[in-house]
């Protein structure tokens, strides 16, 4: 009997400031899956085809074994001693998030992949295990974590023992390999240890929405790491810590405090590290307070980059305007959007 349901994933942004590595935002761009299983089909490889829609659809793989979201849902389903889909399954991948700008559109992939394993192969996974497979594959949680639970998530990997550290830090390769082996490749991969990560939902004051500045240019999450630091000074960190421990309280406030929210979610771990990937970063992020800009709440770097985050109450056009404008004298142009929570986190809808 044929069976179609729809998965949807949110974009999300990392850090806000001075959450480096912790703290998440879903934002309300989707990924989405539209998926047909039909087993009077026969004859197709791996029992998956693929179509790609929207957002680098040209050079997206229609492999099952070479598309990140169907080569994790081929390890999940592997994990389960399922070599292949278990039956035909016709894969529709609407992709709006843009690639490599710092919205987490590779950590949304794995999370539709993680979920779309777990629906065609009827393993009743919760959420909570679900994050275990996403964590074996992405190996920073804030992305993920928000994408999966929706919201604006604080999160950690827990201290695991000795034996379950060695299946966490299995090299990549062996958890999605490389699809060159054939049909038997990565035929039983390590399975995630239970409770990988942990995370809180932190409140959102419901005025706050994010303005979305868009670079034209991608940059990689491994180039953007590359910049930094191997050792912080205690001060930088401490400046972060006491900004990150305002900034999860002071974002649930109604009304918002413009001037606490822009000092807090000033940072020193990451972002003056990144202004040499970044045309006229620092004066981009500068460029924008709430005295100069009334709505404006604070402003940072969305994840790796390059994309900027403004958070604001009103007065949104203004905001993105004086963005916009900045990036121009750079010669970068822009696109923005404005963005609400996406308080669900990833879904699956039946039929």
């Amino acid at each position: 009997m044929q069976r179609s349901f729809t998965i949807r994933v949110p974009c999300s942004s990392a850090n806000i400031g001075p959450g480096f590595d912790v703290v998440g935002l879903a934002l309300s761009i989707f990924l989405e899956l539209k998926v047909r299983v039909d087993p009077s089909v026969s004859g197709v490889e791996q029992n998956c085809k693929i179509l790609n829609v929207g957002e680098g659809a040209q050079e997206l793989p229609t492999l099952a074994d070479h598309n990140l979201i169907t080569r994790t849902a081929l390890y999940v389903l592997k994990c389960h001693d399922i070599r292949r889909f278990p039956e035909t399954t016709f894969v529709t991948i609407t992709n709006p998030i843009p690639l490599g700008r710092g919205l987490g559109s590779s950590g949304a992939a794995v999370v539709a992949g993680v979920m779309l394993g777990n629906a065609v192969g009827q393993l009743g996974l919760s959420k909570d295990r679900m994050m275990d497979y996403c964590l074996m594959i992405e190996r920073h949680p804030d992305n993920v974590t928000a994408a999966m639970m929706g919201g604006f998530v604080g999160s950690y990997l827990r201290e695991l023992d000795a034996a379950d550290m060695e299946r966490k830090e299995i090299p990549l390769a062996e958890v999605l390999p490389e699809p060159a082996g054939g049909l038997d490749t990565g035929l039983k991969p390590p399975e995630p240890p239970i409770g990988i990560g942990h995370h809180i939902k932190f409140g959102w004051a419901k005025e706050v929405k994010a303005i979305a500045i868009i670079p034209d240019f991608e940059l990689s999450t491994a180039s953007s790491r590359s910049v930094l630091p191997k050792a912080y000074p205690a001060k930088d960190l401490i400046f972060n810590l006491q900004r990150l421990a305002v900034l999860t309280t002071a974002l649930t406030r109604s009304p918002p405090d413009a001037d606490l929210i822009y000092q807090a979610m000033q940072d020193k771990v990451h972002q003056p590290y990144r202004k040499t990937l970044i045309p006229g970063l620092t004066e981009i992020l500068a460029s924008v307070t709430p005295k100069s800009h009334p709505g404006l709440l604070g402003i940072c770097l969305s994840g790796a980059g390059p994309t900027i985050l403004a958070l604001a109450t009103h007065n949104f056009d203004a905001i993105a305007d004086e963005i916009l404008a900045r990036f121009k004298k750079e010669n970068v142009h822009c696109v923005w959007k404005l963005l609400e929570p996406a308080y669900d986190g990833a879904e699956y809808i039946k039929g």
